[in-house]
């Protein structure tokens, strides 16, 4: 009980300090050259990255080599646990279950992060969002199933881990052919607009980045359930 009321007195103190100074902090109202160039130039301007969301144009545009050498740490890091985990002895225990009503539960929540992680992945080049957002929301699909049902039953419906890691393969391949694609047709490496297209019948696309999204949507979704899937003891006894 006291540490109860302790904390909550250290919350009361933060939340009234924060009130009475924010008045005194100095505004911030100011950009700097770089952050109004991007601005200034992710959907319009003459360096126009075709996308009106500056996070995205910045992450697969501006500076999208960096994007791409970290994509790549995090697939190496994905190997290096696939490794590490390969030869390792798996200890087995008996799952107590859930409820049918948590299950059902399960499976309408499971279906609802499924639509808002691909909404948030093919829309992160209009509205916040993108493929490592997507992707991350994805994989607590197959978290949810493994801690409600089992990693058995996971498998059984066919998403093993090496599954994934082909999935996974797929969307960093295609990361990799859109950023090469443009030396083949004389322009830089990851090079977007002109070289892909800013609409697609009158749709808005935002030339590589809708790609890239959709892309990383594929490959962090997969990676993130490999580790769930190594991590995850496989369960003894029968499956309900």
């Amino acid at each position: 009980m006291r540490k109860v009321i302790t904390l909550s007195i250290i919350m009361l103190a933060v939340i009234a300090g924060a009130y009475y100074l924010s008045p005194h902090l100095p505004p911030k109202t100011e950009l700097n050259a770089l952050g109004e160039f991007y601005i200034r130039n992710s959907y319009f301007g003459e360096h126009s990255a075709g996308s009106p969301e500056v996070v995205t144009a910045i992450l697969w545009d501006y500076r999208g080599l960096d994007t791409y050498f970290e994509t790549a740490v995090l697939f190496m890091a994905i190997i290096g646990a696939v490794s590490i985990f390969r030869n390792m002895p798996s200890v087995s225990f008996h799952p107590r279950g859930f409820t049918d009503i948590t299950r059902t539960g399960v499976k309408i929540v499971g279906l609802i992060t499924f639509v808002a992680a691909a909404t948030t992945a093919f829309h992160g080049h209009i509205t916040p969002g993108g493929g490592f957002q997507g992707g991350s929301m994805l994989a607590v699909v197959p978290l949810l199933v493994i801690v409600a049902f089992s990693k058995k039953a996971l498998e059984k419906a066919g998403l093993t881990k090496e599954r994934a890691l082909v999935i996974r393969t797929i969307g960093l391949l295609t990361i990799a052919i859109v950023a090469f694609y443009p030396l083949l047709a004389g322009g830089y490496f990851m090079q977007n607009l002109p070289v892909y297209p800013k609409e697609l019948h009158g749709m808005l696309v935002s030339g590589s980045l809708s790609l890239f999204n959709m892309a990383e949507f594929l490959a962090v979704g997969a990676g993130f359930t490999i580790i769930f899937l190594l991590l995850s003891n496989p369960e003894g006894g029968s499956e309900a």
